[in-house]
């Protein structure tokens, strides 16, 4: 029964580091680089006939180039509601619609905007390395009681112990290689 309560423990600490961390790749996706990445309409919700739809279910977005996105809609009859939503998006794009399709020039990136960029994803980086640390604190404290309820022996527990903390390591280190990765895209001109 003791190797089963520790590995759940265990099981559970990673499974929400992991979700930490996938957290931080969709936030920091969300952030303009200057090049056309799809992923900058992910938040991008339209009026489709009264309902506030996700912008991916009504079109297909692709990048035509390192600064076109073009959005195709599935119904041309949404066309207008599509580029409304962007605009009202405010995330600095202008849309051009031209009957069929929506182009979205992606505007260049002044050297003022991209530091404020890298530090919109310090402080998400930050945030989730805080989430990765509860995910620790959470784990240790299950170890502590299933020790002092005599479920698990000391030595087990503190074995496991040093498990969640190479897990919060190894979790730490990758949050801190996706925020070098993006702060690199986001400065490279």
């Amino acid at each position: 029964m003791e190797a089963e309560d520790l590995e759940v423990v265990l099981e559970e600490a990673r499974e929400a580091m992991r979700k930490s961390l996938e957290s931080l790749q969709r936030d920091m996706g969300r952030v303009r680089t200057g090049r056309a990445n799809p992923g900058l309409l992910d938040g991008v919700q339209v009026d489709y006939y009264g309902s506030a739809t996700a912008l991916q279910q009504l079109a297909t977005i692709t990048v035509a180039d390192a600064r076109l996105l073009t959005i195709q809609p599935f119904d041309p009859q949404v066309l207008d509601a599509i580029e409304r939503a962007i605009l009202t998006a405010n995330l600095g794009l202008s849309p051009v619609n031209d009957g069929k399709i929506l182009r979205v020039p992606i505007p260049e990136l002044t050297e003022e905007r991209r530091r404020e960029f890298v530090k919109q994803i310090k402080r998400m980086s930050e945030e989730h390395k805080v989430g990765v640390r509860n995910a620790r604190r959470d784990a240790i404290s299950m170890l502590k009681d299933l020790e002092k309820d005599k479920s698990v022996s000391q030595d087990k527990s503190r074995a496991t112990q040093k498990k969640v903390q190479d897990l919060t390591d190894d979790y730490s280190k990758q949050i801190e290689e996706a925020y070098d990765a993006k702060e690199q895209e986001i400065l490279r001109i």
